[in-house]
């Protein structure tokens, strides 16, 4: 589109890393998962800075999780992070989320994990549901299989790709869903 200023991941980071670094200072940082997708191609990119890897989900299934390079979080001065890349297919769907919906740990002193969420999200996606229900029914879902206990940040964004549109352009849908930080303090230096 003439006019449009493009900027790559790598930039990104960078301006995020110094701005958290200057604003926040040395003690805090914050995770990123920055994730493009080219609505007229189906080209998604992702660049992780300490987030678990997103699943991928194709014909209402998880087929795979978009494993790639990662880099420190935002505010450690990490390096240029490594850009994954993906053609999706109409349809496909890309639920990015943070490691404290399946960090935390349950009544019996389980945590949750990742296989568990990867099996709600495939019960979910069963019922065929445009992305907002997905994204609402799983994290009332995962609340109640969680016992309703949040201590840290649950977000996880839903995105899909609806294929290409009219004069090339792409059609796509995004819906974010975050849980509450009940009783969490920000993050620090000490996270390992």
């Amino acid at each position: 589109m003439p006019g449009r200023m493009s900027v790559g991941l790598s930039e990104i980071y960078a301006f995020m890393d110094r701005a958290v670094a200057e604003q926040l200072g040395p003690d805090h940082f914050v995770t990123a998962q920055m994730t493009p997708l080219d609505t007229a191609t189906g080209r998604f990119q992702w660049a992780n800075a300490g987030h678990p890897a997103p699943p991928l989900i194709r014909q209402r299934r998880v087929v795979r999780r978009l494993h790639g390079p990662t880099t420190l979080p935002v505010g450690f001065g990490g390096h240029e992070p490594l850009v994954s890349e993906l053609d999706v297919d109409r349809g496909d769907r890309i639920m990015c989320f943070t490691d404290g919906l399946v960090e935390e740990h349950l009544a019996d002193g389980a945590e949750f994990g990742e296989e568990q969420l990867i099996r709600w999200v495939d019960r979910v996606e069963g019922t065929a549901q445009r992305v907002p229900a997905v994204a609402r029914s799983l994290s009332h879902a995962l609340q109640l299989a969680r016992g309703g206990v949040t201590t840290d940040d649950a977000t996880l964004p839903l995105i899909e790709w609806l294929g290409p549109g009219r004069a090339g352009r792409g059609l796509s849908r995004a819906y974010p869903t975050r849980w509450p930080m009940m009783g969490t303090q920000p993050n620090t230096r000490s996270w390992s």
